[in-house]
């Protein structure tokens, strides 16, 4: 779930276009872990090919992707590694919740309601290591970068964007924000029309940025600070204080600068927490190489594998060779 501190942030409406030629560090498994919730059947159940294997994240790999190497945008996806000992507990409290959701499902199926299944079934998605391997497998055929993090991806995202290597690091959590990324780009996979709710309201979701800088500026702190009111709230390293949420965190730090200078306030590992954003473990790129498009390669994965529509995505890969051929890959080699 990442650092909720939204209330205290203001984000940009952009186009794609502005995102044209730009190289954009994504944060794999949450992206693919969006996919994996919303791209499901009616009754909740995710896509599968004849052989029962799910297929939800491929579909949205795929057919997402094509869409941004068709506006000219070059997504570079960066996978987790080992998560910091810290993190542990809210892996074990994830998985839990994903099996409560999962009994919630089940009831909700034999009760004929597909809508409250659904609901449900979109927070019981697991990412399995072959599911991983498979992701990166297509990723590269595609033609698109895969980057390996020592440890969090959001970090090694941030850490590109922060040295230039990436405009922008995209993700649906903040946590790239504390972990030092100039720029922050969220719903970048899920621009369109979505339907929420048992209502059917239809959104139109576009995508937006946030400047850190606007963020300091307009709230008087640091980077340090912000990641104090996070570190308040509560991240994926710690609980939080109870009753504090961003606002009340806001005041808190504005009026004694730091967490350690406010009475009766301890948190555990404090030092260790705010160490993992402030000098997060990354390595160092110096330049993204994106691979050879392999066609051949990607019907494999999807149509010979998994049951794809061979036509469909036929279709789809001579879109990403014509945007090729229009020149995309040069405005992208251009942005270093």
């Amino acid at each position: 779930m990442g650092v909720d501190i939204s209330s205290l942030l203001e984000s940009n409406e952009i186009d794609l276009k502005i995102l044209k030629g730009r190289l954009l560090g994504i944060d794999a498994f949450n992206v693919i872990y969006q996919f994996l919730s919303n791209i499901r059947e009616y009754d909740g159940s995710p896509l599968k090919d004849r052989n029962g294997n799910i297929t939800s994240h491929l579909s949205g790999l795929f057919y997402r992707n094509v869409n941004l190497l068709e506006a000219g945008i070059m997504p570079v996806f960066v996978f987790d590694g080992k998560p910091p000992s810290l993190k542990n507990k809210t892996i074990r409290e994830r998985e839990a919740l994903k099996e409560k959701a999962e009994e919630e499902y089940r009831l909700s199926l034999a009760m004929g309601d597909y809508e409250k299944a659904k609901s449900y079934a979109s927070r019981t998605s697991r990412l399995t290591s072959q599911m991983i391997e498979e992701s990166k497998e297509l990723l590269v055929s595609l033609g698109i970068p895969v980057i390996e993090a020592p440890s969090e991806g959001e970090a090694e995202a941030s850490y590109l964007c922060s040295k230039g290597v990436v405009y922008s690091a995209v993700s649906q959590d903040y946590d790239s924000l504390l972990f030092g990324s100039p720029r922050l780009v969220r719903n970048l996979t899920i621009t369109g029309k979505r339907r929420y709710g048992r209502t059917g309201r239809v959104i139109d979701v576009k995508p937006e940025i946030i400047n850190s800088e606007d963020i300091f500026r307009k709230l008087g702190i640091s980077r340090e600070q912000l990641i104090d009111i996070g570190i308040l709230i509560g991240t994926d390293f710690n609980d939080g204080i109870r009753g504090i949420g961003p606002k009340k965190a806001y005041q808190l730090i504005k009026k004694y600068g730091s967490i350690k200078n406010i009475p009766s306030i301890k948190i555990e590992n404090y030092e260790e927490i705010f160490s993992i954003f402030m000098n997060p473990e990354v390595v160092d790129v110096d330049q993204i190489r994106t691979p050879e498009l392999n066609e051949q390669k990607v019907a494999e994965i999807l149509v010979s594998r998994h049951d794809f529509s061979g036509d469909r995505v036929a279709s789809s890969l001579l879109r990403v060779k014509e945007a090729r051929k229009m020149g995309v890959q040069r405005s992208i080699d251009s942005f270093f």
